[in-house]
């Protein structure tokens, strides 16, 4: 257990840049390694997960050179991966095993990836429905659905997929395995998911071509190296920023965050709510929105979280529910079941969590529904091992009565290492 206390008058104050976006740093490891020359990746984000990409990589003979922030990574072209002379080990990486079934499943050999054990217990079926279709051969557990999974490479051809829920990791895994696939492959979309993986496969070189909600794919048989800057990572920013929103005589100003449209509904629903939230700095980066954010504390309101906005913000929402156990009203969340079959259940997880520290909250089979305003009390929690609960117990104890103690905070490494270190820094006594 580890004890949080933060109470008294205190608000958040200050100046601060968040790591870099760790959708961004993965794909960038994914797409420098089978480019041909040197990738430069600056702001690399070198939590848990992103390194499991680069020791992946680096198991098919890739050599990736790293000095703190930076990678030099020496691509080995989009079809020069070695056999891998062992099981490539994903730990708790959902974006790592999801993107990689894609890439593995046109490589000319077979290769068996494993993670721990939350990770094995997640789906992995919604990838691998499309990638049978397009000839991929898959071995593993319960009908070859879970992992421990063997990937045999093979010739692959392209399909037409519309997307049957709205998931990035999956739209990714197809593009990646269009690669090197004969014909056009082509992915339609109900509601935009976030669009890395199409920004940084054009900055490659891939021949994509992306009209409204539908992104085609054809063989591609060179990818070239590029710089690539990462930007900071809104998701991380979100638990900073919501700790300004919910102190009063709050502050703050994050820098460098992205801002990519696809990204960025926790700020519009903040703004909904009643928050001052102004964004300074605007500009273009390789092809992804960077800018400053700037966040003052104002009193808040209940809102309805629906619909399309859900992709925009689904990693968002553990700490968009305890933001809203501070809003006047009731607060429902709906349409985003996608939550059950995150790292855990974060729709239990986080109704556990927040109610055992006094909140009115009840789940749904879609979301949740919250009461506020409501006062936290504290008390003991678990994590459940899932980073963005534990960021969000945290901050949760900057406004409880009594101190919060959570079972396990280890997990935070996975995409924040210094998470607590940054939040100290901006904590203000009145």
């Amino acid at each position: 257990m580890e004890t949080f206390r933060k109470h008294g008058s205190i608000c958040i104050q200050g100046e601060i840049e968040v790591p870099g976006d760790k959708s961004i740093s993965h794909r960038a490891v994914i797409l420098g390694s089978i480019a041909s020359g040197t990738t430069k990746v600056e702001n690399f984000l070198d939590g848990e997960d992103c390194m499991r990409t680069v020791e992946a990589f680096r198991s098919m003979g890739v050599t990736i050179k790293k000095d703190k922030n930076t990678l030099l990574i020496y691509g080995n072209g989009i079809r020069g991966l070695r056999e891998p002379l062992k099981p490539l080990y994903f730990g708790n990486s959902g974006t790592t095993a999801r993107l990689m079934l894609g890439l593995l499943s046109g490589m000319p050999f077979s290769a068996t990836v494993y993670g721990d054990e939350s990770l094995t217990k997640r789906p992995m079926d919604r990838v691998l429905e499309p990638l049978k279709k397009m000839g991929a051969s898959v071995l593993g557990r319960q009908n070859n659905c879970y992992l421990p999974l063997t990937i045999s490479g093979g010739d692959l051809h392209g399909i037409t997929h519309t997307m049957s829920i709205n998931s990035a990791q999956v739209k990714s895994s197809i593009l990646l395995a269009g690669l090197n696939a004969s014909g056009l492959t082509k992915v339609i979309e109900n509601n935009r998911t976030r669009n890395h993986t199409e920004n940084m496969l054009r900055a490659f070189g891939a021949n994509i071509n992306v009209v409204d909600n539908e992104i085609t794919m054809d063989t591609t048989s060179e990818l070239h190296a590029t710089d690539i800057y990462v930007p900071g990572d809104i998701s991380s920013a979100a638990f900073l920023i919501a700790a300004a929103a919910i102190k009063p005589n709050s502050d703050l100003l994050i820098k460098n965050i992205g801002l990519n449209e696809t990204r960025t509904g926790f700020l519009d629903i903040l703004a909904k709510m009643g928050s001052r939230v102004d964004i300074l700095n605007r500009r273009d980066i390789g092809g992804e929105e960077i800018g400053d954010v700037h966040i003052t504390y104002h009193p808040l309101k209940a809102v309805t979280v629906e619909g399309d906005i859900i992709p925009r913000l689904i990693d968002e929402i553990p700490i968009i529910a305890l933001i809203a156990t501070q809003a006047n009203g009731r607060t429902i969340i709906r349409n985003a079941e996608e939550l059950r079959v995150k790292e855990t259940d974060r729709i239990k997880a986080v109704v556990d969590v927040l109610s055992t520290l006094g909140a009115k909250i009840h789940g749904t089979e879609d979301g949740m529904i919250i009461e506020g305003v409501t006062p936290l009390s504290g008390g003991n929690v678990k994590s459940y091992s899932d980073h963005r609960i534990a960021m969000m117990t945290i901050i949760a104890s900057l406004i409880t009565q009594d101190d919060v103690r959570i079972d396990d905070v280890s997990s935070i490494s996975i995409s924040y290492p210094k998470f607590k270190d940054d939040l100290n820094s901006v904590i203000s006594t009145n």
